[in-house]
């Protein structure tokens, strides 16, 4: 059983996220500056970033995960913690907890984060991931939030996300906790960090020709042009799909929504 069988994802991104991030980390570094591509966008090998690495078989024949692991609330505050300090991070961390889900619970996780430089203020990189079509890109997904004032809250916050960024592109947006919600989340969580001084590049990705994944049926995508208009397609009524590819600021703190496609090889059967 090899590596990627550890992984709680098995939709063909989250292995191909793994191995994107998983070698030296000045050649990591290169390959996330030059994948966001934007002249102001710098990722070196001082960065952090989650995951950071393969699953590594133990001495005892059990699988330590740690390096494999998506960054959520938790991950963001360490990665967080190395350009803004702990204090300040901890306070970052508190305020997203009580803006989200005071009750406490799961948080978006994303599939890589990373800190990075953007015009040169500490900022993140936010990645969403897919290999295929049919990877959670359904409109009818909503928040499993089961707390009813969790729910609450988190209605709250894309609503105010959503009319944050309508006053930043001056279009509508109808993010929702009742649909397209990773979509909606996404954004709102963008929004919110840049609203705390934090820049961000939203970078959505998708994998090209993932192999595995046709060969169980699935619709992949053969170009950069293809998975564009797949997402955009998705995001129509939802959001602003003006806004990609462009640089917005949120009282001052650059926000970029930005499209991107990356090949990335990936054999179940070598790993």
């Amino acid at each position: 059983m090899g590596w990627s069988k550890q992984l709680d994802n098995k939709n063909g991104s989250q292995p191909r996220c793994v191995l994107l991030v998983g070698d030296e980390k000045e050649e990591v570094a290169n390959r996330l500056t030059t994948l966001v591509s934007l002249d102001d966008v710098t990722i070196a090998s001082s960065d952090t970033w989650k995951p950071w690495g393969k699953p590594v078989k133990k001495e005892d024949g059990l699988w330590d995960n740690a390096p494999s692991q998506e960054a959520s609330l938790n991950g963001l505050k360490e990665l967080l913690s190395c350009d803004y300090g702990k204090k300040r991070s901890k306070r970052i961390k508190q305020h997203l907890g009580a803006w989200w889900n005071p009750k406490g619970g799961k948080t978006p996780t994303w599939d890589i984060a990373s800190t990075c430089r953007i015009s040169g203020i500490s900022g993140l990189l936010l990645v969403e991931a897919k290999a295929h079509g049919n990877e959670k890109l359904s409109g009818s997904d909503k928040s499993g939030s089961r707390n009813p004032e969790n729910r609450e809250h988190i209605g709250s916050a894309i609503a105010q996300a959503a009319s944050g960024l309508e006053s930043v592109t001056g279009n509508p947006w109808r993010i929702s906790p009742d649909h397209h919600y990773q979509l909606s989340n996404r954004f709102a969580w963008s929004w919110k960090l840049a609203s705390l001084g934090i820049p961000v590049v939203l970078l959505y990705l998708g994998f090209l020709r993932a192999e595995d994944m046709a060969k169980k049926g699935k619709p992949v995508f053969h170009s950069g042009a293809d998975w564009g208009n797949t997402l955009k397609r998705h995001c129509e009524g939802v959001i602003d799909n003006a806004c990609w590819d462009r640089r917005w600021c949120v009282n001052g703190i650059p926000l970029l929504p930005i499209i991107r496609a990356f090949e990335q090889p990936f054999k179940p059967c070598q790993d």
